[in-house]
């Protein structure tokens, strides 16, 4: 007949109410027609005598009655068992339908049954607080937690740190380090004080590690605005915050950018102003040029300004090894001195003197020399600088200059009535040669702290007397002053390029009408690079 429902466990059918056995003398244990649960859901008698449950008496398996003495072996059916309560159906849980259990143990060995279906058939998680089911697309279990489903065996996701900095106004990235990050899909979440929160999601680049652009909404705050930053993984687990406090950008000089990292670029003195702890810092600092000499018979040309390098692998002044970078350069606001180029030297007939060094450049206690000034007449050699300057002409008792180790080279010797030329970051000043053409500067180095190759603290080139054609020293690539010549056909000498440290150019004296001076060396330069 036909029924409303589910189908009934093999329906239910009329039982006996009891069943007889003849005991033996021996026999203990009797199959019971009918399943039990318990030792009280029988009657039992023996010879009329009602038996005690569990005393007497028990039923294993649901079906096995065991005596703890065998029945005696009277004539006929002895031993009466009556059903008082008994298991008559089997009724399976519809496979679709959520089962609530208060409380239960489950005893089988075989397995157990869970909804089951693609994450787009699962039921909102807010209505199923504390259900579980089995997703077929990725073979995993999850558990609705109220709020979301999460896998039963989700991985913990635990932020320990976060470095780097958020900079007012500038792009940057952090680097997270914690556990639990998994290996794609990690969802990291700015929230400014007050603020609406912005999410990244990245890839981590490993269960431990992830990296993050800062997005521009949160590096758009003002300094010393608190971000709580957070990490949620894959599978939906959320971390506790860490709070970063969004800075002011260091400033200082002209800063420009290049593969990602800030320089600040000095060509006058300052300060740099720090607002956090930088790594790693790197720097070009190149002191003033040394002002050209003038002598009668041609002055020394002054010696480029001294040149210090940390930047990349580049070499250094003197083409001595790359300087160590600053390591760890803390929060606060550190001089910049950018050194003048020296003056040349004034000619006075046969009275020629020196010109004058240049001045230091430095940062951070790291000092440049100023460059050599040139030599001139009455014995006067050549300065010791940065690079040293040239040899005035060849009267007795002179020199030239000598370079500082690690920053520059020694000036060039004179020729007769030509002076040397100034010493180069890179090379030795050029000698002159006699009663011709004063020595060329020595070479300058080239760096690309800037993101741009440029040269720079090449030495002045020496003078000479001929007067009846070019003959002047080449100033050294990198900013040296060319020199020059007395005499009415002569050439003036120039000055050391600005901001290079270069060499002033040096001149000729000569007896009967020169009139050129030695020339100023070029004034120096500090530029400091880092990444935020």
């Amino acid at each position: 007949m036909p029924y409303i429902g589910n189908t009934t466990g093999n329906r239910f059918v009329a039982s006996k109410p009891a069943t007889q056995f003849s005991g033996d003398g021996s026999t203990t244990a009797f199959t019971l027609e009918h399943s039990v649960a318990s030792d009280e859901d029988i009657l039992v008698s023996v010879d009329g005598v009602i038996q005690e449950p569990s005393v007497a008496y028990a039923v294993t398996n649901g079906t096995t009655l065991t005596f703890t003495g065998a029945p005696s072996n009277n004539s006929g059916n002895n031993i009466f068992v009556y059903y008082l309560f008994r298991t008559v159906a089997t009724v399976n849980h519809p496979e679709h339908s959520s089962l609530i259990a208060t409380s239960g143990t489950f005893t089988a060995t075989t397995s157990l049954g869970l909804p089951k279906g693609t994450t787009a058939q699962r039921p909102a998680a807010a209505s199923t607080e504390g259900h579980i089911r089995y997703n077929t697309e990725n073979k995993l279990v999850y558990y609705s937690n109220g709020t979301s489903w999460l896998k039963v065996s989700s991985a913990i996701t635990v932020l320990s740190s976060v470095t780097g900095n958020i900079v007012n106004g500038i792009a940057t990235n952090l680097t997270l380090a914690g556990t639990g990050f998994l290996n794609d899909g990690l969802i990291v979440s700015f929230t400014p004080s007050g603020g609406s929160e912005s999410t990244v999601t990245v890839t981590p680049t490993s269960d431990t590690a992830a990296t993050v652009a800062v997005p521009s909404a949160i590096y758009g705050q003002s300094a010393s605005t608190v971000i709580a930053i957070k990490a949620t993984n894959s599978d939906n687990t959320v971390s506790a915050t860490i709070n970063k406090t969004v800075i002011a950008a260091p400033s200082g000089g002209t800063v420009t950018t290049s593969g990602g990292e800030r320089i600040h670029t000095f060509t006058s003195s300052g300060t740099f102003v720090n607002t956090t702890t930088l790594t790693n810092v790197e720097y070009l600092i190149i002191a003033g040029g040394g002002g050209g000499g003038v002598a009668n018979g041609g002055g020394g040309g002054g010696g480029a300004g001294g040149y210090r390098n940390s930047f990349d692998s580049e070499t250094s002044g003197g083409n001595s090894s790359t300087e160590s970078k600053i390591s760890s350069l803390s929060a606060a606001s550190y001089s910049v001195v950018v050194g003048a180029g020296g003056a040349g030297n004034v000619h006075g007939g046969s009275a020629g003197s020196v010109g004058v060094q240049g001045s230091n450049s430095s940062f951070n206690s790291i000092v440049s020399t100023g460059g050599g000034f040139g030599g001139g007449d009455n014995s006067q050699s050549g300065g010791n600088g940065g690079s040293g300057g040239g040899e005035a002409r060849n009267d007795s008792g002179t020199a030239p200059g000598s370079g500082t180790t690690g920053q520059g080279f020694a000036g060039g010797s004179s020729g007769t009535n030509a002076g040397g030329g100034g010493g180069g970051a890179s090379a030795v000043g050029g000698n002159g040669v006699a009663a011709t053409t004063g020595g060329n500067g020595g070479a300058g180095l080239s760096s690309s702290i800037t993101g741009s190759a440029v040269t720079r603290a090449g030495g002045g080139g020496g003078g000479a007397e001929a007067p009846t054609n070019d003959s002047g020293g080449i100033g050294g690539s990198g900013g040296g002053g060319k020199g020059g010549q007395a005499g009415s056909v002569g050439s003036t000498p120039t000055a050391g390029t600005a901001n290079t440290g270069g060499g002033g150019g040096a001149s000729g004296d000569y007896n009967t009408g020169g009139s050129h001076n030695g020339q100023n060396g070029g004034s120096g330069i500090v530029i400091i690079r880092y990444a935020l």
